[in-house]
């Protein structure tokens, strides 16, 4: 069973076997938190993020970490809300299962997330936090798994989750 530790902080500045990015299907830096990894890992991430040829919503896909300080960053691509009747908590977790795959999948002891789909994607709070703590600790690895919160809100509502 995966250990789960809440933070509040800069994912980028996580330092670790991975970190989670919360990319776009084609896998080029956006904005939130997709830019700032971007940006901070320098522009040889844009040039592996290419030869990926994108990523499907929900999947996952690893490049070196670069001018980070972890050996990968691991990308998923999250839902964008809808009303939720467009398979969104499945994709979700989605997000969640396949990134922690991609992490055992490459020897990771450890892996940050920060909150998928809940900045521009407008995923609600509360909802997306249940499902990332409910997948994380049903994913059955020896894994330290830290969720990183960008803000006192998003750090709230995972201490709501995580109980």
């Amino acid at each position: 069973m995966a250990d789960l530790k809440l933070i509040k902080g800069d994912i980028t500045q996580f330092k670790g076997d991975a970190i989670v990015n919360a990319a776009n299907t084609g896998l080029v830096g956006g904005g939130g938190v997709d830019g700032a990894i971007h940006r901070a890992a320098g522009p040889q991430l844009d040039i592996a993020c290419r030869k990926l040829h994108g990523c499907p919503t929900g999947e996952a896909k690893v490049t070196p970490g670069f001018n980070l300080p972890v050996r990968f960053i691991i990308h998923t691509p999250g839902p964008i809300w809808r009303d939720g009747s467009f398979e969104e908590p499945k994709l979700l977790r989605s997000c969640y299962e396949n990134s922690l795959k991609r992490a055992v999948e490459n020897g990771c002891q450890t892996v940050a997330f920060p909150s998928i789909s809940t900045g521009i994607y407008g995923y609600p709070l509360a909802d997306a936090c249940q499902i990332a703590v409910s997948a994380i600790r049903r994913f059955n690895a020896p894994l330290q798994v830290t969720m990183v919160a960008f803000d006192e809100t998003t750090y709230r509502a995972f201490e709501k989750a995580m109980g």
